[in-house]
């Protein structure tokens, strides 16, 4: 029996660079039209308010320290049980272990207001538990825990279960305890992982508004975030304001954003 080895056509490299370039003007103006221009406009439009004026007002600056301070929490605290929990998920067998892994993602799914009311019938004034933090820092720590919870975990997951577990073996045949192994082996290779996971909760945590708006209780320079700062700005027409907070918030999370992606080249 004979093969015959079917020759494909050739495409000519003009014909490729001009798929190439139709494909780049496409996700060029499709990137515009939903995130370009819409961002561009509330650059614009906040140059309308007293730029500076407005951010550096005492109720901004106050709410600028609480979203920020508590974001930062809710970022450290992600970086520890989000490993805890990737851990649990990768290396560990027990039943129902696949409705906890689709549980992770709920947070993603479920509309933040929900979230928010969730929150506020378990720990608000009418909770069953007896527990009442409603209107406190603490709901809206909790608040930002519950959104951000996935983060951590997606980030470290493929990392444990690519690493070779041959490594901790030889290790615990050297004498090394699982702590030693954990932390001269397992935590450098997470250590990328766990750090982008955190700072994508962070820039989560900065700009959330639908699971804080009904728990926190808004009060001015106690619990009102920037983003609900921002809302109440426009409620009161003045939405240059609003667009002037707004680029502030952009501009944190683009500066996160670009240190994330200046980490992953690192690794």
């Amino acid at each position: 029996m004979t093969s015959e080895t079917v020759a494909l056509p050739r495409v000519p490299r003009a014909a490729r660079r001009a798929r190439g370039n139709l494909g780049l003007g496409i996700s060029t103006i499709w990137l515009s039209l939903i995130v370009l221009i819409p961002l561009a406009s509330v650059v614009v439009k906040s140059t309308e308010a007293h730029f500076w004026s407005v951010v550096t007002s005492p109720r901004a600056i106050s709410a600028f320290e609480l979203t920020i301070g508590i974001s930062l929490a809710v970022a450290a605290i992600n970086a520890a049980a989000g490993t805890l929990i990737a851990w649990v998920l990768v290396r560990d067998r027990f039943f129902g272990k696949g409705v906890v892994d689709a549980f992770v993602d709920l947070p993603f799914a479920l509309p933040t207001i929900v979230a928010g009311l969730t929150l506020l019938a378990l720990y608000g004034k009418s909770s069953p538990f007896g527990i009442d933090i409603s209107y406190t820092r603490w709901a809206i720590l909790l608040a930002l825990l519950f959104v951000t919870l996935p983060f951590v975990v997606r980030s470290v997951q493929p990392v444990l279960i690519e690493l070779d577990p041959e490594m901790e073996q030889a290790a615990a045949s050297l004498g090394a305890t699982e702590a030693q192994s954990f932390r001269r082996i397992v935590l450098p290779n997470l250590w990328p992982a766990i750090v982008s996971g955190a700072a994508l909760a962070f820039a989560r945590a900065v700009g959330e508004f639908g699971s804080v708006v009904l728990i926190s209780g808004n009060i001015p320079r106690k619990t009102e975030v920037v983003s609900v700062f921002a809302f109440a700005q426009i409620e009161s027409d003045a939405t240059a304001s609003a667009a002037a907070i707004s680029v502030v918030l952009l501009a944190l999370s683009l500066l996160v954003l670009l240190g994330i992606r200046s980490l992953g080249r690192t690794r």
